[in-house]
């Protein structure tokens, strides 16, 4: 401890003998040596549980160091003191009261990094409302004050120590002047981002930023993960995307071999399928044809940015977008046709009555959004994935094309399920209250309830994904345009796998509905109806050839 420190605190203990405090006790302190790597150096002693519940210096440390880039950055002289305070409160063995900085402390640490959290989409925390802490002066209650080395309130760049002041009785302490926020953290359109030059007339001064830098834009390929990662991810989207094709071409093909057998309720479940089939095609289309040729601007390296071509990126996206969302409305078409079964008591035919209804809305809206993001050239690359999309690049279209159609999808097929499954649980016990077995019917609402599972869990990780995306996004750009401010802010590489992940799972968990004994029969008497055709042309053929050969033989002999 600095000799500044003990003078400082030569000053409270005197304070504290001619006078009693009126603030509450601490019961059970016990002053410990500060460990936390931050805190070191202003204090030497500290006590557990901290005001925020902390057990012990590792918990505390381990929340405080969240803070380490605004530290770095300088934004307030004040701020690790302040931080320090909250997390690892100073501790004086004879005095059993709290210790806290004075509220000016507060403000000074507030008005410097409050605006540079702003920046990055971060409120000011609400535990460290600076009006929970005492006045500088206050006769009733001791605080630590902000000084500068040299004891005076100007600005320089020597190392802060806290003082302690015990109010209007005489003990003098500075009040120091705000901090401003640091001018250190320079931005630009800095590598890996590239710069749209004024000669790339297509794409300059139209409306492409990153990071808040204008003509700027996101590389080809994503500027956060290394090669490996890349590699791996290509590798991740294959593998899902070829399991969801195939297990999705079972599945629709199983329904063409006996289509008398999928009647509703359960044959939106078909459609739902071959939806997911098309968005494995797209997946596939774009990793043959590759990354660069479908999400990128080859003349500038990067991603596309509101298109609606070339051809192949608007195949993609119409595959993938226009199916995916269709999937959705199956997803609820057949909650609710479950519904109508279960908890209206509807029969087959009448559901099947309102079929062209549920074709209606399955393939008129994603049709209707499909058309407007075209309309709109909303259309964008992923740098990730390297599909075409929308909402990659834009965080609007994200909210507005992807986000809110998915919840809503979710929430009310979620609804529909949850109701006709608590019709299915109130008939399952009228039917033993009668003596009947029950033994179809449970497994109609196995095979219900694991399918439900099987869509809503990855529905929701997909919207999960979808907001951690579009919350921090902007946040990931800055990092690169201002690598001074926010040096380690990146994506987490597990989350958009998951997504990814999750966006073809369920093609593949589709064909839990005709994974059956029943199935089996059906391709076994497929297969005896095609072999059976081809015995029977066979025979026809040699019958006709005989037919024919027999006249020739005939009329040579009568030669």
């Amino acid at each position: 401890m600095g000799r500044a420190d003990l003078r400082a605190f030569a000053v409270v203990w005197l304070v504290m003998l001619a006078r009693v405090s009126t603030t509450v006790a601490i019961k059970d302190k016990i002053c410990e040596e500060v460990t936390i790597p931050m805190c070191k150096g202003i204090y030497n002693y500290t006590y557990m549980p901290n005001k925020f519940h902390h057990q012990n210096q590792e918990e505390a440390g381990l929340e405080v160091h969240q803070f380490w880039p605004l530290v770095e950055i300088q934004c307030s002289p004040a701020l690790k003191l302040f931080l320090c305070s909250m997390y690892a409160p100073i501790c004086l063995e004879d005095y059993d009261h709290p210790l806290p900085v004075c509220k000016n402390v507060c403000q000074m640490a507030k008005d410097g990094c409050a605006p540079i959290m702003s920046q990055y989409q971060f409120a000011w925390p609400e535990r460290f409302e600076c009006d929970d802490l005492p006045e500088q002066g206050d006769p009733d209650r001791l605080c630590m004050h902000f000084l500068n080395a040299s004891g005076d309130n100007t600005q320089k760049s020597t190392p802060a120590l806290p003082t302690i002041t015990a109010g209007s009785n005489g003990v003098p302490g500075g009040q120091p002047r705000p901090a401003p926020p640091s001018g250190g953290c320079k931005c630009g359109c800095n590598n890996p981002l590239v710069s749209i030059p004024p000669s790339s007339k297509s794409w300059y001064n139209r409306g492409i930023s990153a990071g808040d830098q204008p003509n700027c834009g996101v590389p080809c390929y994503d500027p956060y993960f290394d090669r490996s990662k890349k590699t791996f991810a290509k590798f991740w989207i294959a593998l899902w995307a070829g399991l969801c094709c195939a297990s999705t071409f079972m599945t629709v093909t199983t329904f063409l071999i006996d289509m008398t057998r999928f009647k509703y309720p359960e044959r939106p479940i078909i459609f739902l399928a071959l939806c997911y089939f098309f968005v494995s095609l797209g997946y596939i289309i774009r990793l043959i044809a590759g990354h660069e040729a479908v999400a990128c601007e080859k003349d500038l390296q990067i991603v596309r940015y509101g298109t609606t071509g070339p051809a192949l990126c608007t195949i993609v996206f119409l595959l993938i977008y226009f199916f995916s969302m269709a999937s959705s409305i199956w997803w609820v078409i057949l909650s609710f046709t479950w519904f109508l079964a279960a908890g209206m008591k509807w029969g087959q035919e009448a559901i099947a009555s309102y079929a062209q209804y549920f074709h209606l809305a399955a393939w008129l809206i994603p049709s209707v959004k499909t058309i407007a993001v075209l309309a709109m050239s909303s259309v964008d690359g992923d740098p990730v994935s390297g599909i075409c999309y929308v909402g990659n690049q834009n965080l609007d279209n994200l909210r507005g094309f992807v986000l809110a159609p998915l919840m809503v999808y979710l929430i009310i097929g979620t609804s529909f399920l949850l109701a006709g499954f608590v019709s299915l649980i109130r008939i399952r016990k009228v039917i033993k209250q009668g003596g009947t077995k029950t033994d179809k019917l449970e497994k109609l609402m196995l095979r219900i309830g694991i399918f439900s599972v099987l869509y809503t869990v990855p529905a929701t990780i997909v919207v999960a994904c979808y907001f951690y995306e579009q919350q921090h996004r902007p946040a990931w750009e800055r990092a690169l345009a201002c690598p001074d401010c926010m040096p380690d802010f990146r994506p987490d590489y597990t989350v958009f796998m998951l997504k990814y992940f999750m966006c073809l799972v369920v093609g593949v968990t589709s064909g839990v509905w005709v994974w059956t004994g029943k199935t089996i029969d059906s391709w076994k008497q497929f297969h005896r109806k095609l072999c059976g055709k081809k015995t029977s042309q066979t025979q026809a053929r040699y019958t006709a050839v005989t037919t024919i050969a027999l006249p020739k033989q005939t009329s040579f002999t009568h030669v």
